[in-house]
Order: structure tokens, then sequence, then C-alpha cells
């Protein structure tokens, strides 16, 4: 196995871990916030599509897809605060956001060279990703920790627990 394809399996098996840990969620269970500070998990899905866009984006332009006019700025740290279920798109359509983001991030992923991995990224980036290798291995583990936090509303909303 080479590191590209252990980058696109991490990112393929993680999101398909995201897809289980979400799959029971209503639309208002999207918006079921743990504590009164927490995100809910449809702004948290909404970042994650606008991040891995924005990174690999940043890392080889063209290779993701194009979001829907207006969807980046629905899911800024101002957003976050909003409870209005009018503000963000229903779960169907953020898990189909996602899932044709993170089949493009496989894609992208298993076709970097090590010449692409060593490369580095825009200087925005540099503190938490400074080559686009570091980006590839970013995406899986920025994902990880918010199904973290979505296993923390499936405790507050009494479903099972599945880790």
């Amino acid at each position: 196995m080479t590191t590209t394809d252990l980058f696109a399996d991490a990112l393929a098996r993680n999101g398909e871990m995201l897809k289980m840990t979400l799959a029971d969620f209503s639309d208002a269970d999207m918006l079921k916030r743990p504590t009164p500070a927490a995100n809910h998990a449809a702004w948290q899905l909404g970042h994650l599509i606008n991040a891995e866009t924005g990174m690999v984006s940043a890392a080889k332009p063209g290779a993701m897809p194009e979001l829907p006019a207006g969807f980046k700025e629905k899911f800024t740290k101002e957003t976050a605060k909003i409870d209005d279920p009018a503000a963000f798109p229903k779960k169907a359509e953020l898990l189909a956001l996602f899932e044709k983001a993170r089949g493009a991030s496989v894609k992208w992923a298993r076709g970097l060279t090590p010449a692409e991995m060593d490369q580095p990224t825009p200087e925005r980036m540099q503190r938490f990703a400074p080559t686009v290798g570091h980006v590839a291995l970013a995406m899986p583990s920025h994902t990880a920790m918010h199904i973290g936090q979505f296993q923390v509303i499936r405790r507050a909303l009494g479903k099972p627990l599945l880790f």
C-alpha cells in the first residue's frame, strides 16, 4: 500500500464513520445542542464541507466540486449561533454535499505524487498543514474530532452509543 492509498482509504473510511454516526438523526436532531454554547450537527457538517473544499482547493485548484451559491456564508463563526431550521440545508442535502466533497478528496489524495505531497501550502494554512501531504492527513483528523462531538449530541438525544 502506498502513502496515497492509505490517505485515500482513511478519508473514505472516516467519511463512512461520519455517515454512520448521523444515520439516525432527523432534521430536528441536526439542530440539537448538547450544551448552549456547543455547535449543532447541521452547522458542524456544513463547516466540514467548507473546510475540506477549501483545503483541497488550496492544495490543488479545481480538484473539488463547486459548492452551491451562498453555501460558504451559511457556515461562519457568526452563523454557528443560529438555531433557525430555515437557515441551514436539510440533513439529506448536507450529507449529499459531504459525500460529493469527500469523494473528490479521496480521488485527489489517491492521485497525489510524492513531489506534490512535499509542496508547501499557502501561507494561511502553514500553521496546521505546512505541506500538501499534511492536508491529506489533517482532513480525517478534523472530521474525527467532529464525529466525537456528534457522539455527545447522540448522548444528549438519548440515541444508542456507537463507539
